[in-house]
């Protein structure tokens, strides 16, 4: 189930961000003709959309005096203008025009960033542009699948984002700051299981004929009014390089079959999670919740969001608190057990960043 050596100790030092990824720069709906700002793996973007509504993002700084063109404004077609003195770039980070001369000189161009829109996101890649392939963006396709309903919300994580990916690859934490919603003491009691390849990790975990924490037994009881009872509950994390968690979480009538793939006696949802590291030390933590039942609802789409968003805060006060790494940066961190599929996560993302020549660890 585990390595030994998760019981050891590693530097408390986080690594690098990958670049020939795709990361989440924005949601679709947050990208429109008025320019944004929002910074990715340590670059300043300027994200807008063409006349013809196709997603742009070139970097935030004008060829001339470096202002940022977030600040600016869309022209026609596919074009934006700086805010200090005019000057105006295609989609493509190509000048086309410079105020009081006819002539434009030909080195002014800002770098243009691959983007594809897929999952109701908005993705950019920032590494080698001829590697960009669409066909590598993570699958979450339960975000726009007719057959799932649900949504999400933004948080601004103050820490590096593989800090929250650690967060998320171990949920036995539920049990001690989750305690009033999803948490119980069968978490940190249940088996699991840890399986990798070249560019996932996933923990398996189940919990047989055990009491239904309040969030399920609040779902339980939109599906199956009334419900009382003993139930299955399972947590499958599933890890794609270097930023992508869904997490498969549900609960069934106890002994109904969900184990073997029988999931109809329960309610079933998934926990889209895209972390995209902003900085060493901030990230922005995109996330949302679907369910597979009552698609129709839109109260208990409401609910549900706002029920995981005070779930997530929790989370979010805790990885605030983590800033005593910082206070202490020649401590190590100890691993246990439970940290197994986070271990895997650090090391898909050690040979990524190996792979691109980056592999140097952060002061």
């Amino acid at each position: 189930m585990t390595d030994v050596r998760t019981q050891s100790s590693t530097t408390n030092k986080v690594l690098g961000y990958p670049l020939n990824v795709w990361y989440v720069a924005a949601w679709d709906k947050e990208v429109t003709r008025k320019p944004m700002s929002r910074k990715v793996a340590g670059r300043p973007l300027a994200l807008y959309r063409t006349e013809g509504g196709k997603a742009v993002a070139l970097a935030d700084a004008c060829w001339h005096r470096l202002a940022p063109l977030s600040m600016g404004k869309t022209l026609a077609k596919d074009q934006i203008q700086c805010p200090y003195h005019g000057i105006v770039y295609n989609s493509a980070g190509r000048c086309v025009s410079m105020p009081a001369q006819e002539t434009i000189n030909p080195s002014a161009t800002v770098p243009s960033f691959p983007v594809v829109e897929r999952h109701r996101y908005v993705w950019v890649w920032l590494g080698d542009p001829t590697k960009a392939d669409p066909g590598l963006v993570p699958d979450m396709h339960q975000l726009d699948s007719p057959e799932w309903a649900g949504d999400g919300e933004t948080i601004y994580a103050p820490c590096n984002f593989q800090l929250v990916l650690d967060n998320l690859m171990d949920l036995t934490h539920e049990e001690f700051i989750h305690s009033s919603s999803i948490g119980q003491e069968e978490l940190s009691e249940s088996d699991f299981t840890v399986t990798h390849d070249d560019g996932t990790v996933t923990v398996s975990r189940w919990m047989f004929n055990i009491d239904a924490p309040p969030f399920w037994l609040k779902n339980m009881r939109d599906k199956f009014p009334g419900f009382e009872g003993k139930v299955d509950r399972w947590q499958i994390i599933t890890f794609r390089s270097p930023s992508v968690i869904n997490i498969d979480v549900g609960v069934a009538k106890a002994g109904t079959g969900a184990f073997d793939g029988n999931r109809s006696q329960g309610v079933n949802g998934f926990v889209m999670n895209a972390i995209t590291p902003e900085s060493d030390k901030s990230c922005h933590y995109f996330w949302a919740f679907m369910r597979n039942y009552r698609l129709d609802s839109q109260l208990i789409t409401t609910q549900l969001r706002e029920g995981v968003h005070g779930v997530f805060g929790e989370d979010e006060a805790m990885l605030t608190a983590q800033a005593a790494i910082d206070a202490n940066p020649d401590y190590e961190f100890y691993n246990l057990n439970i940290d197994a599929g986070g271990m895997w996560v650090r090391r898909l993302i050690e040979r990524q960043l190996e792979s691109e020549g980056r592999l140097i660890p952060l002061a």
